[in-house]
């Protein structure tokens, strides 16, 4: 009797001990490419990394992202570099510097600033007095939005009529006329913009030679960026500017969790293309992107590791 009862003991204390510790990756919207993006990456660490089951989690993207993985509320989260660099530092949305790291850098964002063609509106100068989506509340769009703006002597809170909407939220606010430009800061052919472009005529407002280097100048996170011809329906090339995004933990984070995370998503990086383009940019040579931010020590571990 003794002996079944401490068998059926065994049985109990069992499946908690080897239970994975359940975790969230933070995205973004589902019309963007960080959702698919943190669920092809939750998908690898699920099945590859030991005690680790991982979700993806509907966000604002970039600032919440930032804070909840400082916070503990979730166990990494993808954001836009100059956001991160802000955090880093403590400026911007941000107050006081945040103790984040990077694992590695994901691929780069560019800023689409959308208009219908009938609205005229060819320059980023004439939004002024415009009804203008300037992206979610909390999100890089947001914040890159604003800033450019401001690098152009644009006052959001005076200037234009500013709403805070997230991708398919501002395509749909433009294509009902509700608004008259949008701001979107994805991936090349980010879904929101592609959609609309098979609806709608639209255009993508240029950023002028002089108007990048003035911002990049203020914002050394940016580079120059061309959309290829075609990347959207009916739409030609466009100058505009790019950003690249990374995937951030917390600094305190073990570095052996740091590298089995780095490790996973490297030698699975082939399955993660399957989900999404984009990833065909995030390589270990373009793992160190964002200057400025380091990188975890668990994840330069693991790119040491590849140079013996």
């Amino acid at each position: 009797m003794i002996n079944r009862i401490l068998a059926l003991a065994v049985l109990l204390i069992l499946p908690a001990s080897v239970q994975a510790e359940n975790y969230s990756i933070g995205t973004g919207g589902q019309s963007g490419i960080y959702y698919p993006f943190g669920g092809a990456l939750a998908k690898v660490w699920s099945e590859n990394v030991a005690d680790v089951n991982v979700k993806a989690e509907v966000t604002a993207a970039s600032v919440e992202n930032t804070i909840k993985v400082v916070r503990g509320d979730m166990i990494a989260g993808i954001a836009m570099g100059n956001v991160v660099l802000d955090a880093y530092k403590g400026e911007g949305k941000f107050k006081s510097p945040m103790p984040v790291k990077t694992l590695f850098a994901l691929y780069p964002n560019l800023v689409h600033a959308i208009t219908l063609k009938k609205s005229g509106i060819n320059s980023l100068a004439q939004l002024k007095g415009k009804r203008i989506s300037l992206g979610a509340p909390a999100s890089g769009t947001a914040v890159t939005a604003a800033a450019l703006l401001e690098s152009l002597g644009i006052d959001v809170k005076k200037d234009i009529d500013a709403v805070y909407l997230n991708y398919s939220e501002t395509t749909n606010a433009l294509a009902n006329g509700q608004i008259d430009a949008g701001f979107i800061v994805g991936g090349q052919g980010v879904g929101a913009v592609t959609q609309i472009a098979l609806t709608r005529d639209i255009n993508i407002i240029p950023i002028s030679d002089a108007e990048s280097a003035a911002f990049i100048k203020q914002y050394p996170a940016y580079s120059s960026y061309t959309i290829p011809e075609n990347v959207y329906n009916n739409v030609g090339a466009v100058s505009t500017l790019s950003v690249w995004n990374v995937l951030i933990v917390s600094a305190s984070m073990s570095d052996e969790m740091a590298f089995n995370l780095t490790k996973a998503a490297f030698e699975h990086m082939g399955d993660i293309r399957k989900v999404v383009k984009v990833a065909d940019a995030t390589t270990v040579d373009n793992a160190t992107r964002l200057t400025g931010v380091p990188l975890h020590p668990g994840a330069k571990k693991y790119f040491d590791s590849l140079a013996k």
